[in-house]
């Protein structure tokens, strides 16, 4: 969880300020921004699919090493790239070892819990995924309001980087486990689709698409369009804050059923809080002008989005797993994540060339459409899709 935490935390204190940092040093435009930041995404989801395949088919321990010394090198290259085209391939090639570590990372965590504490386990271990989405740009926000140094900011990561990396060096994985995957890899197996996506839980992927889709677009352009729409320059960090104590909360009120299996009781709870937090996000301040209004609109939809994606994220982690057999875990996993993956990458380009040609505000109200679209489709087709086609009997 710890190390999960640390490159999570890497990433995401640089994730809303990257926008600015390209606009001010290299006078990116916003399709330019939105493309140049869409790279990172499209390598790490080229990259998953196969990973799932490599954690799956050799020692974990080994691949997750590996990958996480690839990581954290490359925040290095962030400090060497003296012009906007070397950033744009630093930036693009890290995805890879990005999108790598995650599914070796989250497998590992999978392997080392009991498999009566698992559903609860997984919920935990994503918290602390979803605790550093909230609390890196909330930090890295204070950080260059302070000082105005985006090099500090690019030290900072590569430090907590290493750090997790030195983390992950202390994890001993089950004997069992171990040999198991050892058995897996030495037996010959046909390559199909199967090993490099988890065909069984298509509709739970596409699914998640339509979710990471609206964090991809809140994550980048959160910052840039408190600045330039609504006038909040300082309140960003406060943002990120509140969204943590939702996720926070979401643990507090969704680990029993969690623990009792219930994952489409919180997969459903937790969609439908988000999409109330992103309506309320961009609804409040076209309602009216007042500054109380918009602030009960901006706080409000924080607390909303944290609370509903710390309830949804673990329970589609989760009822992924459930669809997988023991040796396609890392295959379930690296499904779960290109999806968001993808999600992430659209929202991120598509916002981009969206705000440029009709503002942030279009933006916004399209994420919410999205969300609502996807949460229909979980009502409609995947539950149902997710009930039937389950391995673990026991995740509802």
């Amino acid at each position: 969880m710890i190390a999960n935490f640390s490159l999570f935390f890497a990433f995401y204190i640089l994730t809303p300020l990257l926008p600015l940092y390209l606009s001010e040093t290299f006078g990116a435009t916003k399709d330019v921004i939105g493309l140049v930041l869409s790279g990172y995404t499209v390598t790490a989801l080229l990259m998953r699919p196969f990973s799932g395949y490599v954690v799956d088919s050799y020692p974990r321990k080994t691949v997750l090493m590996v990958c996480y010394v690839a990581f954290a090198i490359f925040f290095a290259g962030y400090l060497a790239a003296s012009t906007l085209l070397l950033f744009t391939i630093v930036r693009t090639l890290h995805g890879g070892p990005f999108g790598a570590l995650t599914v070796a990372n989250s497998t590992v965590a999978i392997d080392v819990l009991p498999s009566s504490r698992r559903n609860e386990g997984i919920g935990y271990y994503g918290l602390s995924n979803n605790l550093a989405m909230a609390l890196a740009p909330t930090i890295g926000i204070f950080v260059y309001h302070q000082t105005h140094s985006f090099e500090l900011l690019f030290w900072l990561a590569l430090i907590i980087a290493f750090a997790g990396l030195a983390i992950d060096a202390t994890v001993r994985l089950p004997h069992s486990v171990a040999a198991a995957v050892k058995r897996s890899a030495s037996r010959s197996q046909k390559l199909s689709l199967d090993r490099f996506f988890l065909l069984r839980g298509w509709l739970l992927g596409t699914n998640m698409v339509f979710f990471g889709f609206c964090f991809g677009v809140l994550s980048n352009y959160l910052a840039i369009y408190s600045k330039e729409q609504l006038g909040i320059t300082g309140g960003t960090g406060t943002y990120f804050m509140l969204c943590s104590i939702g996720l926070m909360l979401s643990r507090l009120q969704g680990g029993r059923a969690l623990r009792q299996g219930r994952l489409t009781h919180n997969a459903s709870e937790g969609m439908v809080i988000s999409l109330v937090g992103y309506t309320l996000f961009i609804l409040m301040p076209t309602l009216s002008s007042s500054p109380a209004s918009v602030a009960v609109g901006y706080y409000g939809s924080a607390l909303l989005i944290g609370l509903g994606n710390g309830h949804m994220w673990p329970a589609f982690q989760n009822m992924m797993i459930a669809m997988a057999r023991h040796t396609e875990r890392g295959t379930a996993n690296s499904t779960i994540l290109v999806s968001w993956d993808v999600g992430m990458g659209l929202g991120v380009l598509l916002g981009g060339v969206l705000a440029e040609v009709f503002g942030y505000s279009l933006v916004f109200w399209t994420v919410s459409a999205v969300n609502a679209v996807g949460v229909a489709l979980y009502f409609l087709f995947t539950r149902s899709f997710f009930t039937r086609g389950r391995i673990d009997s026991s995740a509802l």
